[in-house]
């Protein structure tokens, strides 16, 4: 464990016998985390090591449950299934409203208790009766980039979309687009999640649109294999590229200037946090009056050691 995190196990680990010590409380309640993601995207790693440091700290047992394939429809049954085996919460991301809500809302009407995160927005997370929403707003997150990139003389943009049966990755190419002022339209292409053929279709687009002014990713999934194209085309460090999130090669591409920013939404507080605030709710009857905002952030070149340090793990 780096010594980053050793900290925050310390601290943690200092606070929960702080709260203990006015009584003694049932221990070894059980959370079912249940993503969108598929096996193949690695970004979900760190939510992976937030719920399990945040389950080692506080006692409890802690699950993470997936989608192989990231098919909606597949996640929809697993947190159906997650329901069924009686946990003392869910946290879910909400990746598309008309495909998980209802199996949301079962659970909820069931008396678990649901925390929303990482996909969604807080006014859907309370429609559905969820304790609480810990996200990044992605169209918020989308519009500060744009207005960030209009600043620094971008007019057009290729925004490569790799999970784009997921409204909230539309929602940061839009959101892009109306931050830089301009139409959407066909600059967001739906590049699927094979590397090879992302890597394709990001040359494929350039060659035709030679006078795209920058390249937009919406994490490692479609980040890594756009360094690749643009290396091949001669054209790292010389087009604007920015992405979401954050990983081991984007951080590098940030340190050599290929990438501008990394907009980090802080997935280690996504699961992090829930199992925290859940556990004192039901230990303590606790709990924050507001949603919480992970992100956004810009990472820039300026401060990368920490963030050099612990990407891919806890950032």
């Amino acid at each position: 464990m780096k010594a980053a995190m050793k900290k925050l196990a310390v601290s943690a680990v200092a606070a929960t016998a702080l709260m203990g010590a006015g009584g003694a409380f049932a221990e070894g309640e059980r959370y079912v985390l249940v993503s969108h993601a598929p096996d193949s995207d690695s970004w979900w790693n760190t939510i992976k090591n937030g719920l399990a440091l945040a389950g080692e700290q506080m006692n409890v047992t802690v699950e993470y449950r997936n989608p192989p394939t990231g098919d909606l429809a597949d996640m929809a049954r697993i947190i159906e299934q997650a329901a069924a085996s009686a946990p003392n919460g869910i946290i879910t991301t909400l990746a598309d409203p008309d495909v998980l809500s209802g199996p949301i809302r079962a659970a909820v009407d069931a008396g678990i208790d649901v925390i929303i995160i990482n996909s969604g927005t807080p006014e859907q997370a309370r429609a559905l009766g969820a304790l609480m929403y810990v996200g990044q707003p992605e169209y918020d997150a989308g519009f500060a980039a744009g207005q960030r990139a209009a600043g620094d003389g971008v007019s057009s943009f290729l925004c490569v979309n790799h999970y784009i049966s997921s409204p909230s990755s539309t929602e940061r190419c839009q959101g892009f687009a109306d931050g830089l002022g301009v139409e959407l339209g066909n600059q967001m292409i739906d590049s699927g999640q094979d590397p090879s053929e992302i890597q394709n279709r990001v040359m494929a687009y350039l060659n035709a649109n030679p006078d795209t002014d920058a390249v937009l990713t919406l994490g490692p999934t479609s980040a890594d294999p756009t360094i690749l194209a643009l290396n091949q085309m001669g054209l790292a460090g010389d087009i604007y590229f920015g992405t979401f999130d954050l990983g081991g090669d984007i951080v590098q591409a940030i340190r050599d200037g290929v990438i501008a920013w990394g907009i980090d939404q802080q997935p280690f507080l996504q699961a992090y946090l829930p199992v925290i605030v859940m556990t004192n709710y039901h230990r303590f009857g606790v709990l924050p009056g507001n949603n919480i905002n992970s992100g956004p952030g810009f990472v820039t070149a300026d401060a990368l050691d920490l963030v050099a340090e612990l990407a891919g793990e806890y950032r």
